[in-house]
């Protein structure tokens, strides 16, 4: 007689309600996928793959709200059940998802292991901090504005956690006791992940939404959109948001703590302590200078994927980083979840489930403003910016990107509208990592992220309106 303790049989239930919504998301799929594709979905020239796609996109969107498996399974399952549905041969999906995109993304990670690595964070601060003078107003500001051109180029995620210990360093020299230092921590750390979010927009090297919107361009034959043409859209909005975002954090958190000396001090023997810069940190400088040119000018013709590629490279031959460090810092669940966001939103757009959401949403909405510009822009922005803030960025505009395209207008403007409201991930801790990497020290509350994030969220959202509505026009 088989015996079963009451120790396996605990265990069993604990398992399943730690992973029911994977359960049920499997469930959901199976029932989805035995029943028919909506009627609406008949007019289509691939009516089952397209029923089908979207079912993968729904239970991607679960897995990844809901957190009960890591983001790089969820990847594998978009990859696979594309497959298994026979949405796609295994080797189109391979193709879709070994793109340049990719490899920029993985170039530009690798790229960011190696500057982090030689320790310039400390280097960075003191820096800033020579520009801003010893005023904490005057430090808010300059984290901000620093931490936003910086993440325009090498990544928001890298430079919140690059910054986050400049941060610390100057709470932790104030003061010992937390509750003394709380505001300022909230101010400097706000100041640090709020900064980088919003620099991200700015060319396409600092996120990979911004790449795979790029990518959508090209492959849905929307042409090509270069460097410096990114930058002279999204740019003017970035230097619009900087200011009216420092104003909106120093009028939300007000510590009493007006100057930093003893803080400042405390950094100023640290970065002594470290001796002076040396010829390799001048040498990760210079690859890291040339590698951006090469982006700005070649990445048109050899793709930006080959050019973060060649910065590797030379970061390796040169002796600037060791392997180990690239292939235990590098976030390859990242990489695998950008290919595998690029494979599902190329089969979004190609079996015309993106014509058919957009179609519905935009039916939903005529009596706003009937098919006017405005509306379908207004749709773009808040469909990206609401989504944003329970997906990653980047599977947010891999959902919405192919729909933005397919409402309608200009696809261009249409796109940036959709790529740019993504950066718009204040409002929850988890709504993005530089949000939980600020969390994770400790000394800011979940409730400070809707006080402060709210009102960047609104203060985002007009200026994006604007300048999508009266900015890029000029431009096409």
């Amino acid at each position: 007689m088989l015996h079963i303790s009451n120790q396996a049989i605990a265990n069993v239930l604990y398992w399943i309600r730690q992973k029911r919504w994977l359960l049920l998301t499997i469930i959901l799929g199976i029932v989805l996928y035995l029943l028919p594709a909506p009627s609406g979905m008949s007019d289509l020239s691939h009516p089952d793959d397209a029923y089908h796609t979207l079912i993968i996109v729904v239970m991607a969107l679960i897995l990844i709200i809901s957190e009960p498996v890591p983001l790089p399974a969820v990847a594998m399952m978009i990859l696979i059940l594309q497959v298994v549905f026979g949405i796609a041969k295994p080797n189109e999906v391979a193709s879709n998802f070994m793109s340049d995109a990719v490899f920029f993304i993985m170039g530009s990670l690798m790229l960011a292991v190696s500057i982090v690595k030689q320790g310039l964070d400390s280097r960075l601060a003191l820096g800033i901090i020579r520009l801003t003078g010893n005023k904490t107003w005057r430090i808010a500001a300059g984290f901000t504005t620093v931490c936003a051109l910086l993440s325009s180029f090498i990544g928001e995620h890298t430079v919140t956690a690059m910054m986050m210990p400049v941060g610390l360093i100057l709470v932790r020299s104030t003061s010992s006791d937390p509750k003394k230092v709380a505001v300022l921590a909230s101010l400097l750390l706000f100041s640090i992940a709020y900064g980088s979010a919003m620099g991200s927009i700015g060319t396409p090297s600092g996120g990979g939404r911004n790449v795979i919107m790029m990518g959508y361009w090209s492959e849905f034959g929307h042409g090509t959109v270069s460097y410096l043409q990114w930058m002279k859209h999204a740019y003017p909005m970035l230097l619009i948001q900087i200011p009216l975002a420092v104003i909106i954090l120093l009028m939300t958190f007000r510590p009493k703590q007006k100057v930093l000396d003893t803080a400042v001090r405390k950094l100023k023997v640290q970065v002594t302590k470290g001796g002076k810069m040396q010829g390799k940190e001048y040498l990760v400088i210079a690859v890291f200078l040339g590698v951006f040119l090469g982006w700005v000018f070649l990445g048109h013709t050899i793709g930006l994927g080959i050019i973060a590629l060649i910065g590797v490279f030379m970061y390796l031959a040169f002796g600037l980083v060791d392997w180990s460090d690239l292939n235990r810092n590098t976030n390859w669940g990242v990489i695998l979840l950008f290919g595998a966001a690029i494979s599902i939103g190329i089969q979004i757009n190609d079996t015309g489930l993106a014509k058919w959401i957009a179609g519905g949403a935009m039916d939903g909405l005529h009596f706003v403003a009937g098919d006017s510009p405005l509306l379908q822009i207004t749709v773009a922005i808040l469909l990206s910016a609401i989504l944003t803030n329970f997906l990653s960025n980047a599977a947010a505009v891999a959902v919405i990107g192919p729909i933005a395209l397919n409402m309608g207008g200009d696809p261009i403007i249409m796109g940036f509208a959709a790529a740019l409201a993504s950066a718009f991930a204040f409002l929850t801790v988890v709504a993005s990592p530089t949000c939980m990497i600020i969390h994770s020290s400790g000394l800011v509350k979940r409730g400070d992220f809707l006080k402060a994030g709210g009102k960047l969220f609104i203060m985002s959202m007009a200026v994006l309106f604007l300048v999508s509505y009266l900015y890029w026009p000029l431009l096409s």
